[in-house]
């Protein structure tokens, strides 16, 4: 059977098409022309030996086989720039240090520094993982380099938006269990709301209250920490819901739907990266950028779970 060597550069059309949910976007960010970019699909499908795109009304969509290319498409993709990086940058040395709010602590951490020490091992990293407040604090005192963080309003001139993101009720997965005064899915409007919320001050515990409030919603504080991992373990025993965003998810624990729930609808938050200087060195530069990468990658994954 003849080996296939598929092409790198179709490749990164092919994913770049789908992350911008059209390729005539995808030509202009690449640089090509529509025709161009429609003969490297048309050679991706040649050599995958299958259809990848199916119609879905009046656009594309992804067959089986072409969902399965995708994953193995950013693996590829992933792995030749991690390479190109680490033959560039096999002498970049320094000191990087870089603030995450606990989301992204749990949720990205380990895998952006796994590939930035394996390209870059002369590099020294310094990571706080810490509320908001504090990292916004921090890095405008030029004590971390770089900061990812919840912001409500409109970031600072140091700082450029990520994402907005939806936040949610969380309460626990397993049936049964009283989050509510009452075991169900709806809250009862007869006995407060239990609530579990990190200790203040917490953008997110002010965001919840305010809302319930607003709502006219009694509420309680059923449980309160300075730790992520704590607040999303009182959640799942059932002592109260918790207010987050959908990143960093545990399995124990469900996205509530406020309707069903009798609940207020929640507004989004803004994602924020902040840097301590605009004219960072390269070790800062490149860590940057794979933070980012990270980023929209979870971010993707939640939007194809929504």
């Amino acid at each position: 059977m003849r080996q296939i060597s598929f092409d790198l550069d179709v490749l990164r059309t092919f994913t770049t098409g789908i992350d911008l949910g059209s390729y005539a976007k995808a030509a202009d960010r690449l640089g090509r022309s529509t025709s161009a970019v429609s003969a490297q699909l048309k050679k991706l499908e040649e050599q995958a030996g299958a259809p990848i795109f199916r119609k879905a009304g009046r656009g594309l969509a992804l067959t089986e086989a072409g969902q399965t290319l995708l994953g193995y498409a950013r693996r590829l993709l992933e792995l030749n720039d991690e390479t190109a990086s680490a033959v560039r940058g096999v002498e970049l040395e320094g000191e990087v240090r870089l603030g995450l709010q606990e989301d992204f602590g749990e949720a990205v951490l380990s895998d952006v520094l796994g590939r930035f020490m394996r390209a870059h091992p002369k590099v020294r990293v310094e990571v706080c993982v810490a509320r908001s407040t504090k990292l916004r604090e921090r890095v405008t005192l030029g004590r971390i380099d770089l900061a990812l963080l919840w912001e409500g309003g409109a970031p600072a001139p140091n700082a450029q938006r990520v994402a907005d993101l939806p936040l949610c009720w969380i309460g626990p997965v397993q049936d049964g269990l009283a989050w509510n005064g009452r075991a169900g899915d709806r809250h009862d409007a007869g006995s407060p709301l239990s609530l579990v919320l990190l200790d203040a001050p917490c953008m997110l515990r002010d965001i919840a209250s305010n809302t319930l409030d607003a709502a006219g919603i009694a509420w309680r504080h059923a449980f309160t920490s300075a730790s992520l991992s704590a607040l999303w373990a009182a959640s799942a025993a059932g002592l109260g819901l918790t207010v987050r965003t959908p990143v960093g998810l545990p399995a124990s624990l469900r996205i509530i739907e406020p309707q069903a729930a009798g609940l207020p609808a929640l507004p989004r938050i803004g994602l924020s990266l902040y840097r301590a200087q605009t004219m960072a060195g390269p070790a800062v530069n490149r860590l940057e950028e794979l933070l980012l990468q990270a980023v929209q990658e979870t971010i993707r994954r939640i939007a194809a779970a929504a």
